[in-house]
C-alpha cells in the first residue's frame, strides 16, 4: 500500500476527476485530523486527500492539529505527500497566480503548535537541513511545467504563526533576510513529515505580495481569497499531471529518516510511549 497524499490547502477542499473510493474518518494518538480522508484512485494510483483546515476553512493555521493529520497520512500508507499552500511573495519576480517549490523553510511560530511526535520518554533527531525531497520536488515542477502554470523552482519559505497578517516592519524585514514567500503551516508539516519517514514538498500558490510592495494595495482577505480561489484550479491542474509521474518506488533518504535519529535506547523508552508511536519505531525496535 503505496500511496500519494495530497494535503489542501486554503482554496483547496476537494479534488474532482478522482475515482472516489470512499471517506474515511481516522482517529490518531494525537488527536482528530482536520476532517474525513479522501482515498481515490487516478491513473492507477492511490491517492489520499485531506483538506488542512477542513472542508469549510473552520481550522486557522494555529489550530490545525498537525500532527494528527500527518499520522493519519502514515496511517493510510502514504510514502509522498504534496502540500498545497497559499503563500505571500517577499520578491517582486514571484507573483500572484504564480507557483514556487521551496526548498528551504525558516521558523517564525511561536511553538504553541507541537511539532514532534516523539517526546514524553524518547528523544529523536532527525536531520532537516534539507527539509522537503528533491525527488518528490522536481516531480512537482515538472508537472507544473506541464500543466502550463509559471513555477519557480527553489527559494525559502517563512512559516509566521499568524492568523493575522504581517505589519509592513515584519514583513521588510523578511525580505532583508533573504525569504522568498511566507506562509503559517508548511513548517510544521514538514518537520512532522520527516520524522514520520514520509517524503514531502510544497507547492506554494502565490497569492499576493504580502504588504512590503507600497506600489501595490495591502494585502486583504479579500483579494487573497479571490486569488487563491484561481490557484486552486490550477493546483488542481498540476496534481492530476504529477500523480502519475511520482515513481511507484523510492530511493531517497526520506524512508530511513529515523534510522540514525533515535537517541533513546529502546529498553529506556516507556512501554506506552512504543505502542503510541508503534508505526513509527517497530521498524526499528525489534
Amino acid at each position: 500500500m503505496k500511496r500519494i497524499g495530497i494535503m489542501g490547502g486554503s482554496g483547496l477542499y476537494q479534488l474532482e476527476g478522482l475515482q472516489v473510493r470512499e471517506e474515511t474518518a481516522v482517529q490518531t494518538p494525537f488527536g482528530d485530523p482536520s476532517d474525513r480522508y479522501l482515498l481515490a484512485e487516478y491513473q492507477g494510483r492511490e491517492v489520499v486527500f485531506l483538506p488542512r483546515h477542513g472542508k469549510k476553512h473552520r481550522r486557522n493555521p494555529s489550530e490545525i492539529n498537525y500532527r494528527a493529520n500527518i499520522y493519519g497520512m502514515k496511517q493510510l500508507g502514504v510514502e509522498w505527500l504534496v502540500s498545497v499552500t497559499a503563500c505571500g511573495s517577499l520578491r517582486k519576480e514571484l507573483k500572484p497566480l504564480e507557483f514556487v517549490i521551496p526548498t528551504q523553510f525558516v521558523d517564525r511560530t511561536n511553538h504553541a503548535r507541537p511539532h514532534t511526535f516523539f517526546e514524553n520518554g524518547i528523544v529523536v533527531h532527525v536531520g532537516f537541513s534539507d527539509p522537503v525531497c528533491e525527488t518528490l520536488a522536481r516531480a512537482v515542477e515538472q508537472a507544473a511545467r506541464a500543466a502550463g502554470v509559471t513555477v519557480h523552482y527553489g527559494g525559502t519559505y517563512l512559516n509566521m504563526e499568524g492568523p493575522q497578517f504581517s505589519t509592513r516592519a515584519e514583513s521588510l524585514l523578511y525580505r532583508s533576510w533573504g525569504m522568498d514567500v511566507i506562509g503559517m503551516t508548511n513548517m510544521t508539516e514538514a518537520r512532522l513529515a520527516r520524522e514520520a519517514e514520509i517524503c514531502y514538498a510544497s507547492l506554494a500558490a502565490v497569492t499576493d505580495y504580502d504588504c512590503w510592495y507600497e506600489t501595490e494595495e495591502a494585502v486583504s482577505a479579500d483579494a487573497v481569497i479571490a486569488n487563491l480561489l484561481k490557484n486552486a484550479e490550477n493546483s488542481k491542474k498540476i496534481i492530476k499531471k504529477l500523480i502519475p509521474a511520482v515513481s511507484s518506488s523510492r530511493e531517497c533518504a526520506c524512508q530511513e529518516a529515523l534510522g540514525q535519529a533515535i537517541v533513546t535506547r529502546p529498553e529506556a523508552v516507556p512501554d506506552g510511549v512504543k505502542q503510541k508511536l508503534g508505526i513509527f519505531l517497530n521498524k526499528y525496535f525489534k
